[in-house]
């Protein structure tokens, strides 16, 4: 009886130790993101999303030597739709928001803010995404704002994945 007993209760340790560890494959404290980064390399992209809602996504993209602000957006697999200004490639929508627009930046209506994180802290673009080079560990920060913010505050930092 006693021998049955601690099978089950070794089987049942085993079950839940497995059971554990299966479930949480990377957690956002892990320093090698490459099994959850679109792409292939060494280097790690991360493309931030928060809309109007406060909803957030992020994605990691691996690369070798730099990539594009577009090249990252590409490969992020985030949809997202632009129109070409002066200063470069502008966003009029990022994972269906809005849902249809008309005018890329429409007057009194939200839009999206870009920001580029470097060594953990974001900083307003002053050109369009195509014109950003990003490198290893970088981040290009999108936030759906509305049209009153004339100063709106960044995304949530990227935290390697």
């Amino acid at each position: 009886m006693r021998k049955h007993l601690a099978l089950v209760v070794s089987a049942t340790l085993a079950i839940l130790i497995a059971a554990a560890c299966g479930t949480s494959t990377q957690t956002a404290t892990t320093s090698t993101p490459s099994a959850a980064c679109a792409g292939s390399g060494t280097l790690h992209a991360y493309v931030v999303v928060e809309h109007l809602s406060g909803s957030s996504l992020q994605r990691c993209v691996a690369f070798s030597g730099t990539i594009n602000g577009k090249q990252l957006m590409d490969e992020s697999g985030i949809s997202y739709q632009t129109q070409t200004f002066s200063f470069g490639l502008g966003v009029c929508a990022i994972d269906n928001e809005p849902a249809q627009f008309t005018q890329c930046f429409p007057q009194g209506k939200p839009y999206w803010s870009l920001f580029t994180e470097h060594a953990g802290a974001w900083t307003a673009a002053q050109t369009g995404f195509d014109q950003i080079s990003l490198q290893d560990k970088d981040a290009l920060g999108w936030r759906y704002v509305p049209a009153a913010d004339q100063t709106p505050s960044p995304p949530p930092l990227a935290h390697e994945s």
